[in-house]
């Protein structure tokens, strides 16, 4: 037979400029990658530019920062965009993003309607586990089928959004709940896209819609997984859909294997975890990714390497070019043991869009499946606290010797300190020399748009050309749809865990009595990283141990953080920071509880190397804990112990 031809060979890359993101991206293909898959910093995601105050310490350090076309210029210098694949991992600005890049395109002479690529533009996920939201659920499906429609005409070959259920299993999804929900995602956006495209126009539009998945350890549950979205997503198109054509129908995706399951611990075992977790979506060819993009072994320490992402790169290059993999038909095709389990996840999944269908879709049912999530998660961080989850040298065979590849200068790549301060020198003359007049006209058409109803693509990419900044067009968003505050998924009464939770309870009612009220524990999420998983299990195990929380969420302020610390008269302060943003945050917080006179314990979580973590510690923080620190239920005595350093036993 004929061998198949690989998929597209990606890395998601980006940091500190657009000029050193462009480098690396030349780089990159040079040594073999065959697509880009382009991280943007949490300003750019969620529409802030880079010397908005929001955005201190956050400037390049999870991403690239583009804040104007002279910024997306930069990114794709010497770059022919007419003949490159080109993966945007942007959500709340995704119509923005891609109207620089088509302005762009347009400077370089290509054919826009030969431009090839995927914006994620899934806002769902991102009120359920990303946070990078900016406007309600409703405008949002809105923009998201806007894009959709004008693609349609403009840009054919374009995939106008990944449905991203990524994120969901990095939240704690099980693969029944990765499949529903990203399905009623799915449906969400396909009901509103039909109003806005001609009927028969419809299933080509529906073809362009692909899918971002994660692939876990448990590669067969994860292969079957695959299956049972290909054939789903077939009955739904078939069924719901009426859609008749089977290419049509067919399930395409690109994929980034778990980052959850990498472990600061022996870093060098993630590199066997990473393989296995490519083989789940690479095996079956009925179920076989268009796209993967593999982290690096070293992601819980930092940023990686050029090197280490080289590394990666040829761990996909080896199995499509040094096996057999792709000289044969499906190797699964009528397995008893794959059709059985593929089955138990279709019927889980069609149990799960039946609850959502009934609570009126997924816009509807965002609070359900948060909680679910949440739930969900904690269920899984129990499973590996009690050993009933091996994961190696974390909480099996943790003895080892001490890995020579993350010892030495430049083990783990640091982002560039004066990038921020760069960009925003660049950023302040860019706005200088730009035509003020043409920008105030481009705005008013986007204001327009956004109020009328029209399709916010043409506005965009006026002001993309007219030299309109990233915060500039989020603005005019804000103004015409309002902000948004997404659910916690945090109930407020305890759950009904006994495991291992005793000792502790009692602990904390003794300090509770000795202080005369509950114990009080403030968690908060200080500047624009929406990664809210650990502050989401940290303050629902805290609440189980019969602390009194106080969680409101992602994306707040220092000044906001102590201001409610104060009026809450909290105890102790906890801070999760998984941005890298940690050093200017902590101080920030610092400073702020100076001001306000409040004298507690604060601790901090996140990716934090150990010289920084050291630093932290000499300016007051009294513990610090990162992913190796596993054991939730000791952070919980450690924060006893630090309001009371010596409790009143229990009665």
């Amino acid at each position: 037979m004929t061998k198949d031809a690989p998929w597209l060979f990606r890395t998601y890359a980006g940091h500190s400029t657009a000029a050193a993101s462009n480098a690396l991206y030349r780089t990159n293909l040079a040594k073999g990658q065959t697509g880009l898959s382009v991280a943007f910093d949490l300003p750019t995601q969620t529409g802030y530019d880079s010397d908005d105050p929001r955005a201190l310490g956050e400037v390049g350090k999870v991403g690239v920062p583009v804040c104007h076309l002279g910024d997306m210029r930069a990114l794709f210098r010497d770059i022919p965009l007419e003949q490159m694949n080109t993966s945007m991992t942007i959500n709340a600005t995704a119509p923005w993003l891609l109207a620089l890049y088509i302005a762009v395109a347009e400077e370089q002479g290509a054919d826009v309607s030969k431009l090839q690529g995927t914006v994620q533009n899934d806002l769902m996920k991102e009120y359920l586990s990303r946070g990078t939201y900016i406007c309600p659920p409703k405008p949002s499906l809105r923009m998201i089928t806007d894009v959709a429609a004008y693609t349609r005409v403009h840009l054919p070959k374009w995939n106008p959004m990944n449905v991203c259920s990524y994120h969901l299993q990095e939240a704690g999804a099980t693969p029944e709940q990765e499949l529903a929900f990203a399905l009623a995602t799915a449906i969400a956006v396909l009901d509103d896209l039909k109003t806005k495209v001609p009927a028969a126009d419809f299933p080509n539009m529906v073809s362009r819609i692909s899918f971002f998945v994660n692939a876990g350890i448990r590669f067969v549950t994860e292969l079957c997984k695959m299956r049972a979205f290909v054939d789903l997503w077939d009955e739904i198109l078939r069924d719901r859909y009426g859609i008749t054509d089977e290419k049509a129908r067919r399930f395409r995706y690109g994929v980034q294997v778990n980052s959850l399951g990498l472990t600061e611990q022996q870093p060098e075992n993630n590199v066997y975890r990473i393989l296995l977790e490519m083989l789940a979506v690479t095996l079956s060819k009925k179920a076989r990714a268009r796209a993967v993009q593999l982290p690096a072994w070293n992601e819980a320490l930092g940023l990686p390497r050029p090197w280490d992402q080289q590394w990666s790169l040829r761990m996909q290059q080896i199995l499509a070019y040094e096996t057999d993999l792709l000289e044969y038909d499906d190797l699964f095709d009528g397995n008893p043991a794959i059709d059985r389990k593929v089955e138990v996840l279709k019927t889980g999944a069609r149990d799960e869009l039946a609850r959502i269908d009934a609570m009126g879709g997924a816009i509807e049912a965002i609070d359900y499946m948060k909680a679910r999530l949440v739930e969900s998660n904690a269920e899984r961080i129990a499973r590996v606290e009690s050993g009933e989850t091996t994961v190696v040298g974390v909480n099996r065979w943790k003895e080892g010797a001490p890995s020579p590849l993350t010892t030495g200068d430049g083990a783990i790549m640091q982002s560039d300190p004066q990038a921020e301060a760069d960009q925003i020198a660049r950023l302040r003359d860019w706005r200088a020399g730009r035509d003020a007049a043409a920008v105030t006209t481009a705005l008013a058409s986007l204001r327009r748009a956004a109020t009328t109803g029209e399709n916010v693509m043409p506005a965009s990419i006026a002001c993309a050309r007219a030299g309109v900044t990233t915060g500039e067009w989020a603005a005019e968003l804000r103004r015409a749809f309002g902000e948004f505050r997404g659910p916690t998924g945090v109930a407020r009464t305890p759950s009904n865990r006994t495991d291992g939770l005793d000792e502790i309870r009692q602990q904390v009612q003794a300090v509770s009595s000795r202080l005369g009220r509950p114990l009080k524990f403030l968690v908060g999420k200080p500047g624009l990283d929406g990664h809210s998983n650990g502050a989401e299990q940290i303050a629902a195990r805290a609440r189980d141990c019969g602390m009194d929380i106080t969680y409101d969420g992602i994306r707040l302020t220092p000044a906001e953080i102590v201001d409610k610390a104060a009026e809450d008269q909290a105890h102790v302060i906890g801070l999760s920071i998984l941005s890298g943003s940690h050093m200017p945050l902590v101080a920030e917080v610092l400073a702020c509880m100076r001001k306000a006179g409040l004298s507690v314990p604060l601790i901090v979580g996140g990716i934090i190397p150990e010289d920084d973590a050291e630093t932290l510690r000499g300016m007051g923080v009294a513990a610090v804990y990162t992913p190796k620190d596993f054991e939730l239920n000791r952070i919980m005595l450690d924060i006893v112990g630090l309001v009371d350093p010596q409790p009143v036993a229990a009665e």
